[in-house]
């Protein structure tokens, strides 16, 4: 439960993950469940990036072609 709690916060959470993924001392389970949210984590910034680049020009092009009355 307090896993969850600490996981919900930004920073704190994404640093966690890290602490509990990789480290000798923690649960197995938990560490596999850390590496998973580290995955699904990547998996969502690649995702991200591709959209971002993908979507960047058009959006670009859009506002450069608006005109102001």
């Amino acid at each position: 439960m307090i896993s969850l709690l600490l996981m919900a916060i930004p920073v704190v959470g994404l640093i966690m993950l890290f602490v509990w993924a990789f480290s000798g001392s923690t649960n197995p389970s938990k560490a596999n469940y850390a590496k998973a949210g580290l995955l699904w984590a990547a998996i969502v910034i690649v995702i991200y990036i591709i959209m971002a680049v993908a979507l960047l020009p058009a959006i670009i092009s859009s506002l450069n072609s608006s005109s102001y009355y």
